[in-house]
């Protein structure tokens, strides 16, 4: 899969500067310590390890725990930094810890400037596009807090020649079906403002018929229109590609037959959106729920085939539309540098005990509690208790009354999908009705069950985007330090890596 790129002689004078001073930062650090031997300087560091380590265990203490043992958490999360500040002003040891931070912040930024330099992205390429004749629209008016009506899109869309299809929120709908409906009714491009969920299932529509899509970016998080570049701010711009856009090619992720555009998540996260109760109160919900699902008894865990690996016994499993750019940034901010390489990302996670949750915290992307790979199929299933008794386990697993309880978009924008979401569309079977194995699955964060084995492949450049010309644009991420390559790129040596 990968290829040899020369750097070393080749690589920019800039590029090798820079790592040059990156590693005279982590010199200049060592030799810090080295000199404040006599004064502290391997208690700046210890305390500073230390003081990381017993957050960590405070963070999985007050997730994993109830009752005295959260307290003690909560207390440590708070205590363990403030005890290292402390600690350091008491002993006069801040201008030493200072001077350190100060060397590795240098250190970083430098390295990360080498390495981007060194390599820099390849830019995904835009296609000129015609003006759509009869552009088709959907759109969510309760979406990411009402942004249909806060921002007129309604109004501005039929002033470019569109027809707006405006769901009712008291009237759940098949927003698919209505896609198909719209195509079949001659429209040349389907668009969505509402959140993630319901622009895969329109996506899902305009890749089948080879038909241009509209990002419309009216979501509460708007994951895929970050990763496009749009503009998330004012998502009456993103309408300006009815009229002066360009073309992109992207990939779009299966999942047993449902399309997602951004994430498949299964296990604690799938478990604990299943939940009614978490779409108003989702950081108590989680709390509530989550040493059953770490700790407690019979938990279940994840097996799956990663390109026919396994990968086993997963507390929890993320698997995207295209690789995340660092497991240390897959959160709201988290960013995919592209979406069109063909690959699924996939990010497993085990964490048992506070001991694995600071190795996790100290290590990164490095502990042994989390797998980071690529792949182009990924099959999930479980071990445990839903295999051995071969039932849905929904009331163990949601929490619910055993139906598939579908939480719009679990919880973030709360398209109006439950039809489809259910299984109108086929992509997930009612529980109980043909005796599978079922399993919590969350697709660009709607709450969904589907029967085991799920398969989660890619379509490569099976969507057509339309994008205005004129957009933010997509804010190249900073690269992951590797300190051989900084060696390499600093001494001239020639290395291997993977095209991007």
């Amino acid at each position: 899969m990968g290829a040899t790129r020369e750097t070393g002689s080749d690589a920019p004078g800039e590029a090798r500067f820079l790592a040059r001073l990156a590693l005279l930062a982590v010199l200049g650090s060592l030799l810090v310590l080295v000199l404040a031997l006599g004064e502290g300087g391997l208690m700046v560091l210890g305390a500073g390890l230390l003081g990381v380590v017993l957050c960590a265990a405070g963070v999985w203490w007050f997730v994993a725990h109830r009752g005295l043992l959260r307290v003690i958490g909560a207390l440590l999360v708070f205590l363990a930094p403030a005890g290292v500040v402390v600690l350091f002003a008491y002993q006069g040891l801040w201008l030493t810890a200072l001077i350190l931070v100060l060397c590795w912040g240098v250190a970083l930024t430098c390295a990360r400037a080498a390495l981007r330099r060194s390599r820099p992205e390849r830019p995904q390429v835009a296609t000129p596009a015609a003006r759509p004749a009869r552009p088709v629209l959907i759109m969510n008016p309760k979406s990411g807090g009402g942004k249909v009506g806060r921002f007129g899109l309604v109004e501005r869309a039929e002033e470019l020649g569109a027809r707006v299809i405006l769901l009712d929120p008291g009237a759940p709908a098949d927003v698919a079906e209505l896609a198909r409906r719209a195509v079949a009714d001659g429209a040349d491009l389907l668009g969505v403002a509402g959140g993630d969920g319901t622009q895969a299932l329109v996506a899902a529509v305009a890749a089948d018929h080879d038909l241009p899509f509209l990002v419309i970016s009216a979501g509460t998080r708007n994951h895929l229109a970050m990763d496009l570049g749009l503009d998330r701010d004012d998502p009456s711009r993103c309408l300006d590609a009815l009229t002066d856009g360009e073309e992109l090619r992207i990939d779009l992720g299966d999942v047993s037959g449902r399309a997602f555009v951004n994430t498949v998540s299964f296990g604690v996260y799938a478990d604990v959106v299943q939940r009614p109760e978490y779409r108003d109160d989702k950081a108590g919900t989680a709390l509530s729920l989550m040493p059953d699902l770490l700790v407690g008894e019979g938990v279940r865990r994840l097996d799956s085939l990663v390109d026919g690996a396994p990968l086993a016994d997963q507390q929890a499993l993320l698997v995207s539309n295209n690789p995340y750019f660092s497991p240390d940034e897959i959160s709201g901010t988290g960013r995919r540098p592209r979406l069109d390489d063909g690959e699924l990302g996939v990010l497993g996670i085990r964490v048992e005990d506070a001991a694995q949750a600071a190795d996790l915290a100290v290590r990164g992307s490095q502990s042994t509690g989390l797998t980071v790979l690529s792949a182009h199929r990924v099959e999930v299933t479980v071990s445990g208790p839903a295999e051995a008794d071969g039932s849905p386990e929904v009331a163990e697993d949601a929490g619910t009354d055993g139906s598939p309880e579908v939480a719009e978009d679990a919880g973030t924008d709360g398209p109006p999908e439950a039809a489809e979401d259910a299984g109108a569309d086929g992509s997930a079977e009612e529980p109980g009705t043909s005796g599978a194995v079922e399993i919590p699955v969350a697709v660009d964060g709607e709450a969904l069950r589907m029967p085991i084995p799920v398969v989660c492949t890619l379509r490569p450049g099976a969507l057509r985007v339309l994008v205005p010309r004129d957009r933010p644009g997509v804010v190249a991420p900073p690269p992951a330090i590797d300190w051989r390559r900084i060696l390499d790129l600093a001494f001239g040596r020639t290395v291997r890596t993977a095209p991007r």
